[in-house]
């Protein structure tokens, strides 16, 4: 482990990155976690000046994704960094040890950072026959599992067959497969990290946001973080707009396909699948499933494999429009809502100006007949110069003088 500033600065350089592209991953982080901008400080000072915690990673029935995922991060030199500082004793995967000494390289990070190490696991925990179906060093992986995780400061279960069981736990589940928190109950703090696999991006925001607070983020019911999972994937799709419009994909390859409609119809799970895969994307930011026409299958989610399936069919409801609605019915109700609504739209233009048309018409009769109907003041009462010379009035007598 690196304790000080100097070495933490001299390994960055060593690795051929800059001040300012380090602090450009914290301020990433920072944003990642729905932090302000000035934590980005507080993620970048953590990293470097504080003790970083030993990190025993864990694998068991797995693919191995997870691992590859997170070695291939969107900031790949910044994330060996931080794998360095976190000081990983023991990964199957990436560890030079083997056999006897690895076993000996676990036992020995579990005793001497007791109550204070992280476990990482990957991978579903079989039960069945024993635990035979994945044994690691003469020991089932539920041995190694109550073992390792009895101890630990916190346990992260980082893609869905940790986190869910996956696919090994699919029906029939012939190896009575397991998640973490169901094979080994009871773990003080679990942090859920489902994904087919894990995005690297949500695992290393965790590390930090734990390094930089000394406390692990906020969780859903399912134990996972708010930040990467508090919302749909539908809910921030860059296809949403076709969704709400009624326009769909109704085939692979078709005209809507091509013009990037939602593919709802064709299989996607976004509107049921919990996480912030359209922020972050896949491959350095540069893509993701739906970004690239492929729907959304919903890996996220606990027993996806059977809830899920058939992929490329779309679910029978919808969140919002009632168990039995189908897509069929809300695309027709969405497009009649539309027209509806420019429909409604140009009734209330013609409307006004009917309305105006009407106004001016009256406004210029008003104005024509105006003098017919107005007596000028100056004729309301004829002059006396102008009245017959009968009509007019005898003269006053004058005072003093008889008539």
């Amino acid at each position: 482990m690196r304790g000080d500033e100097f070495s933490f600065r001299d390994e960055l350089a060593a690795r051929g990155i800059s001040r300012r592209e380090f602090m450009s991953y914290c301020a990433g982080v920072a944003a990642l976690l729905g932090l302000p901008a000035s934590a980005a400080g507080e993620v970048a000072a953590a990293m470097e000046t504080k003790l970083k915690p030993a990190v025993v990673w864990l694998e068991f029935q797995d693919c191995a994704g997870n691992t590859e995922s997170f070695l291939r991060a969107s900031k790949p030199s910044a994330a060996e960094v931080i794998l360095d500082l976190l000081s990983v004793d023991y990964h199957e995967t990436i560890m030079a040890a083997a056999g006897h000494q690895a076993e000996q390289a676990l036992a020995s990070s579990l005793e001497a950072h007791k109550g204070q190490y992280v476990v990482v696991v990957e991978g579903s925990i079989p039960t069945g026959a024993d635990g035979a179906y994945c044994t690691i060093g003469g020991r089932s992986a539920l041995q190694i599992a109550k073992e390792a995780c009895k101890d630990a400061a916190a346990v992260i279960a980082v893609g869905t067959c940790a986190a869910f069981g996956g696919l090994p736990a699919a029906s029939p589940n012939p190896t009575t497969a397991l998640s973490v928190s169901d094979a080994v109950p009871g773990i003080k703090t679990l942090i859920n990290l489902p994904a087919c696999p894990v995005n690297a991006e949500n695992l290393t925001a965790v590390l930090a946001y734990f390094l930089t607070y000394g406390r692990w983020p906020a969780t859903d019911h399912y134990s996972r973080p708010l930040f990467a999972y508090g919302k749909t994937i539908h809910d921030n799709c860059e296809r949403r707009a076709h969704f709400d419009g009624g326009q769909y994909v109704e085939h692979f390859g078709d005209e809507g396909h091509r013009l990037g409609f939602c593919l709802y119809k064709v299989g996607c799970k976004g509107p049921v699948t919990s996480q912030n895969c359209p922020n972050i994307r896949w491959n350095e930011g540069t893509n993701w499933p739906i970004g690239c026409g492929h729907p959304c299958i919903g890996c996220a989610e606990p027993n996806f494999w059977d809830r899920m399936t058939p992929f490329y069919e779309h679910l029978t409801g919808v969140p919002g429009f009632g168990a039995a609605a189908d897509i069929d019915r809300i695309g027709l109700y969405a497009t009649a809502a539309v027209g509806t609504a420019f429909t409604a739209h140009a009734l209330v233009q013609l409307g006004r100006k009917a309305y105006d048309k009407r106004k001016a018409k009256v406004s210029v009769a008003t104005a024509t007949a105006a003098p017919a109907k107005t007596t000028s003041p100056a004729r309301a009462k004829p002059a006396e110069a102008d009245k017959p010379e009968a009509d007019k009035p005898a003269p006053a007598a004058e005072k003093g003088r008889e008539p």
